[in-house]
């Protein structure tokens, strides 16, 4: 009896899933045009928060200095790192490369902290001096980030609108050959991208990401508290949190299809499960931005936040799925063997397989259309696994939700190699 309960319960989570997925891709198909007026240049400054990251840094330096921009700089922020963090943007373009260094105790307190403080830099450092700031884009860029050549380009247009206050580009793997699971993460932030956000476009609830983040400057001054901290909050997912409040403030977030931020793909599972279970918790925190929503957000894009920030919530529900299914199964074997004959029917085979992988095709679909040499069918077989591959989110969720409940609040960073 519980087994069936579950198992209807995680069904009616599948079926609405799944009815809002739908709509989300009947939007996101949808294609917008948009002209260019008369501007001044804009100044764009990088943000890189680092702690520890030698190993990558250099590489996403050299790309953004050689951006064929106009007026931009990037601004390192090492947050108290013990290895050659420092060194290395030091060594960078120092016209274009500025370093900005925090010491403990004061660092090392999470990424929307670093931020904030970078912020504060720059005002005090006169480099935003005779800069207008809804004509200052600050972006945020991870310290394996890798940008398109052609990103300011394809970013600067979505600013000509004054209520544009942020602006996500899409997200890939550069090193999405290197297996399985690699192609996996890079077909996530893919079907992310070019789904979900570009349908949230026509909703107007498009997310921040943690990196390749655009934000006008006048935008993140309205996000700034009573005490100065700035416009990040600590948050484990401070990208969450800040879209919601640009949103609440009356701005319009934006999303980019044109260009993208590569990053590194976690190759262990382990450290994958890792990186996602902060994630999960930064999703759990963020529940106390409903009343904001409720309160700040029109009705559409209120109600498309809610469901969004009901994910964790969601997720966990229908872990139990696998398990119920699985007892269920077992039962019903065992019923087969004492009546004698099965008690099995092919709809006990085609309506899992209907409810699971249904998406496939559409996820498939959309990722052939960014890796022309995937080829579709094998695009489509790869969806299937990644659907598999979504079950990594519960073994994150119970763990991030574990993490919550034990009080652990600390920034589970992830290592790059």
């Amino acid at each position: 009896m519980i087994s069936q309960i579950l198992i209807w319960a995680s069904i009616a989570i599948i079926v609405m899933a799944g009815g809002y997925n739908t709509t989300l891709f009947v939007l996101s198909r949808r294609r917008t045009r948009r002209k260019r007026g008369p501007r001044e240049e804009r100044f764009y400054i990088f943000l890189l928060a680092c702690l520890n990251e030698e190993t990558v840094l250099a590489e996403s330096l050299a790309r953004i200095t050689a951006l064929p921009a106009g007026k931009f700089i990037a601004l390192v922020i090492d947050d108290a790192s013990d290895d050659g963090t420092a060194a290395i943007a030091r060594a960078a373009d120092p016209e274009r490369v500025h370093l900005l260094q925090r010491y403990l105790p004061d660092a090392r307190k999470g990424k929307g902290a670093a931020l904030n403080n970078g912020i504060r830099h720059l005002r005090a450092s006169g480099i935003l001096d005779g800069h207008d700031p809804r004509d200052v884009i600050v972006c945020v860029v991870d310290a394996d980030g890798r940008l398109d050549q052609h990103v300011v380009q394809s970013v600067d247009p979505f600013f000509d609108n004054p209520r544009t206050g942020g602006t996500q580009i899409g997200v890939r793997m550069y090193n999405r050959d290197k297996g399985l699971l690699a192609r996996l993460q890079d077909m996530e932030f893919v079907i992310y991208g070019d789904i979900f956000q570009k349908a949230r476009r026509y909703i107007g609830s498009v997310g921040m990401g943690g990196n390749g983040q655009f934000m006008r400057l006048a935008a993140l001054d309205s996000l700034m508290g009573e005490d100065g901290s700035g416009p990040w909050s600590d948050s484990l997912t401070e990208d969450l949190d800040l879209g919601v409040r640009l949103i609440a403030h009356g701005w319009t977030n934006q999303h980019c299809t044109a260009a993208a931020v590569s990053q590194q793909a976690v190759l262990d599972v382990r450290r994958l499960v890792r990186q996602r279970s902060r994630w999960f918790q930064g999703h759990l925190q963020s529940a106390g931005l409903v009343p904001t929503i409720l309160r700040d957000i029109p009705t559409r894009p209120a109600l498309d936040l809610l469901y969004h920030l009901s994910s964790p919530v969601l997720i966990l529900l229908t872990s139990l799925l696998p398990l119920s299914f699985l007892v269920a199964t077992a039962g019903t074997v065992v019923g087969s063997v004492q009546a004698g004959h099965p008690l099995i029917s092919p709809m006990w085979i085609l309506g899992p397989y209907v409810l699971s992988f249904t998406a496939a095709y559409a996820y498939g679909f959309v990722y052939h259309r960014r890796e022309r040499d995937l080829g579709l069918l094998r695009a489509i077989l790869l969806s299937h696994v990644f659907i598999f591959y979504g079950y990594i989110w519960f073994a994150a969720g119970w763990m991030g939700l574990w993490r919550m409940l034990t009080g652990k609040q600390t920034w589970l960073k992830t290592a790059r190699t």
